[in-house]
């Protein structure tokens, strides 16, 4: 009998995940976290809630996770059975954080034989400032948390005012007003959800555009992992972009390129050796596509050279190219992926046979952090690639709020799971900090998000395509834009504050 909490705790988990994309079965998700709670709840030891919590985490880590085995299979240096060994890795270090909560709801909440509001109500703050830990502690994992099963709902709307760890939390008491013995809460919670099933998620409206209103196309070349040491890629890829690219018209375009797609080095001054084509030249032909009143931001690779001549790092890059073949501004990514674009621990661990997942030896460099640029005809906009989308409350300069933000990626390496979640959060930022998103990627799924986290449009994965629509316009700053993750600290202290006073009123 003792093991039967145990299994129940790993079916919540592995149910758990069922909630994000590609599945979007929300739901389940709510099910399962309530019958987590209700196993920690019942928990006859600190101990014993802490145990039920971390095989909880393990469980739900594995399978929301599951995408990163795909990056291996294209690593000539490690096999690809190492990913699943990665993926149930890096599961059994994030199971510490639902155990962390498990272990406080227990600790701080539990009182008498039933579930209770007080219960409910510290488990919701325990879930936000656990969830808010793991998104940055040792740089941080915010992938999938618990709010952004709201994406295709209606409650997407909440992000602007609550952020998304509050928007967990709050997701996480309502799982838990299930287990409580009240008929009609059980009862209202459950009509509520099922009313949402019913209702699509808000978008932004579309302003009437005209011939010459700015408008955005949208790259997506569909050249997948497999590809990339084929004889002749570097040059095939770059073809297909220009091609794509198209002619032209009467509207300035703003054009987008996907993360790292461009392989042949666009700025000037590197030593002689390092570059296949003249920088000059390949800035025409990308500029060739370029009417008056366009711009282009595309993804490359910046090298940086020490004191020797040699290079020391390298910058995973956007630039942004004007018809004139100039490049008018360069964008670095800050927030790097430990073990993909860098190899931490390099001195232990490159000895063991591991290497870095992304192709190449040298290191990449951080850049300073969300940077706005500016450029004629289409103001300021805001840059984040690939991964960094994925951080709430990280992801705008502040002090130079843009109008919309591009998010070059790469999904190729990641399966059918991970891009379909990647989007998602990315529409989730876009309600939270009330700005559309741009999302261009090598195979998908490329997007247009308008400032509400609604869908302009999309090309599915596997396409080769392009989108061209008006640029969505944004919001006035939302009240997440303006506070920021404070949010998450005030909703900490709102849901304690309550479950203290329900305490003393019950004595």
């Amino acid at each position: 009998m003792r093991r039967v909490p145990a299994l129940l705790a790993l079916l919540a988990g592995l149910t758990s995940a069922l909630g994000f994309a590609p599945l979007q079965w929300w739901p389940v998700t709510l099910t399962a976290f309530a019958l987590w709670l209700w196993l920690v709840h019942r928990a006859p030891t600190l101990k014993a809630a802490l145990w039920r919590s971390w095989l909880f985490g393990v469980a739900h880590f594995t399978i929301g996770n599951n995408w990163i085995q795909h990056a291996f299979d294209f690593q000539d240096r490690m096999p690809p059975a190492l990913g699943y060994v990665a993926v149930v890795g890096l599961a059994l270090y994030l199971a510490i954080y639902p155990m962390l909560a498990g272990g406080i709801a227990w600790k701080l909440g539990r009182r008498g034989d039933r579930p209770d509001l007080n219960f409910v109500l510290i488990a919701g703050a325990a879930w936000i400032a656990t969830e808010y830990l793991r998104a940055i502690v040792f740089t941080g994992y915010a992938w999938n948390p618990i709010g952004v099963i709201w994406v295709p709902t209606p409650l997407r709307a909440l992000a602007a005012y609550t952020g998304t760890y509050a928007l967990s939390g709050l997701t996480v008491v309502a799982s838990a007003l299930l287990l409580l013995p009240r008929p009609k809460v059980r009862a209202g919670v459950i009509v509520a959800l099922a009313l949402l099933m019913l209702v699509p998620g808000q978008t932004a409206p579309t302003p009437p555009a005209t011939a010459t209103t700015p408008r955005v196309r949208v790259i997506q070349p569909n050249f997948p992992q497999e590809v990339v040491r084929s004889e002749g890629y570097d040059q095939r890829l770059l073809d297909k972009q220009i091609e794509l690219s198209s002619a032209p018209g009467r509207a300035p375009r703003l054009i987008v390129w996907p993360e790292g797609t461009v392989n042949f080095y666009l700025e000037d001054g590197y030593p002689f050796e390092w570059y296949q084509q003249s920088p000059a030249l390949l800035r025409a032909r990308i500029a060739s596509t370029l009417g008056p009143g366009d711009a282009a931001l595309v993804g490359g690779t910046a090298l940086f050279f020490g004191a020797n001549g040699q290079v020391s790092d390298a910058g995973n890059s956007v630039f942004a190219i004007t018809p004139d073949t100039r490049i008018v501004g360069r964008y670095d990514k800050a927030h790097l992926v430990p073990g993909g674009e860098y190899l931490p621990m390099r001195s232990i661990l490159q000895p063991l046979g591991l290497s870095r997942l992304v192709m190449g030896d040298i290191d990449f460099r951080p850049g300073p952090g969300p940077a706005t640029l500016t450029l004629p005809g289409f103001g300021p906009i805001g840059m984040q690639i690939c991964y960094e989308i994925i951080f709430s409350g990280q992801v705008v300069d502040r002090a130079h709020r843009p109008a919309l933000l591009f998010n070059p990626s790469n999904d190729a390496w990641f399966g059918r799971w991970g891009p379909p979640q990647h989007l998602a959060q990315a529409r989730l930022r876009a309600a939270e900090e009330g700005l559309p998103i741009l999302r261009s990627t090598p195979t998908g799924i490329s997007a247009v998000i308008d400032a509400t986290g609604g869908l302009v449009a999309s090309i599915p994965m596997g396409q080769a395509g392009a989108i061209e629509v008006p640029i969505p316009a944004p919001r006035a700053p939302t009240l997440f834009a303006r506070v920021g993750n404070w949010m998450a600290l005030l909703a900490i202290v709102l849901l304690c504050g309550v479950a203290i006073a329900i305490r003393r009123r019950t004595r």
